[in-house]
């Protein structure tokens, strides 16, 4: 089954990734902070060229644009206005809202209490787009205070939930759990796919999952804090740190031999997930696994159970560890995240040979530099095309690249920097 990010990444490695098909409802308390993980589901959704259908019943659309102004996409991105005819009373304040461009596709539904008719709409956007648009519904409990009744709430629930499953996409649904009883709560997570429970206790918080829909390691179902910091958050494990990390050698071994961790399973005979657990601690190797994969890498068993007493530099970004978080950015394009945040965000982009890309590689942002590290590539912008050689970079401003292609026969590597 494929895997999508959810934006955060300690969260994926914890949960193995979402599964396209999931529905994740989250159930939240006060100040629990969910907005920021909606917020890098959807910055992930538009980054991988997936639309955007968010539907708000607890939000007016300006406050909802104010919030992803920074990750905003015209094109990609629909807002399904339930608020302003629902729990926005029709103020005037929210009208004029319309009154001018809102610049980006909003769609107000004009009267959100008939369940039927705003099921219809959403249906009719979603025939509009492309196969895979992923949803945000930003309050189940805000469709409950509409529609005034659980078991309206719930069968629509269960009309939305599996036919986003068979659409192949990804939703998420939102639910403050105090505000519902725990017999809707257990309906709902019996036919969803992932259910986390976020919550506030002697001021940390913290992340559980209360489902998750063929996983197997049960470590996610423990509490975990998390951190957020200029907006990104940070999961931290449960679990004990090893007394020597033992992960953290052997994938630099690995990667200082130049193997992959397919070529350390082949021989070793053990699987590349096997291989992938060993590397971030998650399991301990068997004594005979162990002496194996030291004969594989030509390495001392010793060497792995010396104490290291280097503390990893958090400014110190290297090479291996770039290239190991390379993640499929559709087009056969690969990417991954160098740095993310309100002031600089990098990412390292790598497009195979001869391939073409009509269309920007990922969303821009303004301002946005782009250098060439490794390769030939050639951009198309205002109907002219350039080649561009290592060391050629381009500032893009207003502009918008309509077509990239690499030339060459090897992988073009390039910085983006915005």
């Amino acid at each position: 089954m494929s895997k999508i990010s959810s934006g955060v990444k300690t969260l994926d490695l914890l949960i193995d990734s979402l599964y396209i098909g999931d529905n994740v409802v989250w159930e939240v308390d006060p100040g629990a902070s969910h907005d920021v993980f909606i917020r890098h589901f959807v910055r992930q959704s538009l980054e991988d060229s997936q639309k955007v259908i968010y539907v708000s019943f607890n939000k007016s659309p300006q406050s909802v644009l104010n919030e992803l102004e920074r990750i905003m996409n015209i094109e990609h991105f629909t807002l399904v206005d339930c608020f302003t005819e629902g729990k926005g009373k029709n103020d005037a304040t929210f009208h004029k809202f319309y009154d001018r461009s809102p610049g980006c596709g909003v769609v107000r539904i004009g009267a959100p209490g008939d369940i039927d008719k705003f099921t219809a709409t959403l249906n009719e956007i979603e025939d509009r787009l492309p196969p895979g648009a992923r949803y945000v519904f930003d309050s189940l409990t805000g469709m409950q205070d509409l529609w005034g009744d659980e078991n309206r709430t719930y069968k629509f629930f269960t009309y939305m939930c599996p036919r986003l499953y068979d659409l192949e996409t990804v939703a998420y649904w939102i639910l403050e759990k105090d505000a519902h009883s725990q017999k809707f709560k257990a309906n709902l997570r019996h036919i969803t796919q992932d259910v986390f429970d976020l919550y506030l206790r002697r001021d940390k918080l913290y992340i559980k999952a209360l489902k998750l829909a063929g996983r197997q390691d049960r470590e996610a179902f423990k509490p975990h804090t998390y951190q957020i910091s200029g907006g990104d958050i940070s999961i931290v494990s449960s679990r004990k740190e090893p007394s020597t990390d033992l992960g953290v050698k052997l994938k630099n071994m690995r990667m200082k031999a130049g193997m992959s961790q397919k070529d350390l399973a082949d021989r070793v005979e053990v699987t590349p997930s096997f291989i992938s657990q060993l590397e971030n601690n998650q399991i301990s190797p068997s004594l005979n696994s162990f002496v194996q994969i030291c004969r594989a890498l030509g390495a001392n068993p010793a060497e792995f159970l010396e104490d290291s007493k280097a503390v990893p530099l958090q400014w110190l970004i290297r090479k291996d560890r770039m290239f190991s978080q390379l993640m499929p950015a559709g087009d056969g394009l690969k990417a991954a995240s160098i740095i993310a945040g309100e002031q600089l965000s990098a990412r390292f982009v790598v497009i195979p040979p001869q391939t073409l890309v009509k269309k920007h590689f990922h969303l821009l942002r303004k301002p946005e530099f782009i250098f060439v590290l490794q390769g030939t590539v050639s951009i198309t912008a205002d109907d002219k095309t350039e080649t561009l050689h290592p060391g050629d970079s381009v500032y893009l401003l207003e502009v918008v690249p309509t077509q990239w292609k690499n030339e060459g026969g090897n992988d073009a590597e390039l910085l983006v920097v915005w």
